[in-house]
């Protein structure tokens, strides 16, 4: 057999997809508990996940187009924003499990194992997309930071504050529910080379660390802004003690000049 080269193209929107709405769009997709996967009478493979990413194998770019077009008449509002990343694999018979130059290398490419390379092209997708919205949250908050830094006080009001602190524990909940995505599939177990497979692909795309990463982040930002909030608060509080203090002076004042 010849040697055979496969595409797989991930395309990670900013919303979450529901398997409901992933079967309404494709009610000839089957699947498990987080993923659609349908074969094309045209050719190629397409896999869902819920967490927003669809993978491609082996689809024109034309196809692609008309897959992603039932995703959006099925999911009104769904964003054109997206991040895409595509990755290689070879198959050739007799050949040796490797991943080099950026490609893997299987003597087979059988559908399990095609399944283990779109799942993990599908993280490391949504991982990029997370990567961004943490950027920017860190940026946000060294803002607020280097404020406080350079005049020694925060804006007064807390309100901003609180919305920012809810936005950056959102998107960490968003991460930590990618967390159990990240565990080794239940099917590598019973297969040496799907279990070599999995661990070369977390390896190439630096799952691990980048979500360890990821999380540190979003911890800092979170410490970061609690400290903000508890400058404003007693600041708040300083101006309040310093307000009370005036009307008491102004009652006395008032009492004397009545007195007098």
């Amino acid at each position: 057999m010849p040697t055979q080269t496969h595409t797989f193209v991930a395309v990670a929107f900013v919303e979450n997809l529901s398997l409901k709405e992933i079967s309404a769009a494709f009610p000839e997709a089957r699947g498990g508990a987080h993923e659609r996967r349908l074969t094309r009478a045209e050719g190629g493979e397409v896999f869902l996940y819920p967490f927003g990413v669809v993978v491609f194998r082996d689809v024109p770019r034309e196809g692609r187009e008309a897959e992603l077009a039932r995703l959006h008449a099925a999911r009104p509002g769904l964003t054109t924003q997206v991040v895409r990343e595509d990755f290689t694999v070879r198959e050739e018979e007799g050949a040796s499990i490797q991943l080099t130059g950026g490609a893997l290398t299987v003597d087979r490419l059988t559908p399990e194992r095609a399944a283990i390379v779109a799942q993990t092209v599908a993280q490391s997708a949504a991982m990029e997309y997370y990567e961004r919205i943490v950027e920017d949250l860190f940026a946000r908050t060294g803002n607020l930071v280097s404020r406080l830094e350079t005049r020694g006080t925060v804006p007064l009001r807390v309100r901003p504050l609180h919305r920012f602190i809810g936005e950056a524990i959102s998107t960490r909940n968003e991460v930590l529910s990618v967390l159990h995505l990240l565990d080794k599939p239940d099917a590598v177990w019973d297969d040496p080379a799907m279990d070599r497979i999995y661990e070369d692909l977390r390896g190439e795309f630096d799952l691990a660390d980048r979500y360890q990463a990821l999380e540190s982040k979003l911890r800092g930002v979170q410490e970061s802004l609690e400290l903000v909030l508890d400058v404003a608060r007693d600041r708040r509080l300083v101006l309040l003690e310093v307000a009370i203090v005036l009307l008491i002076v102004m009652e006395l004042l008032l009492s004397l000049v009545r007195l007098g």
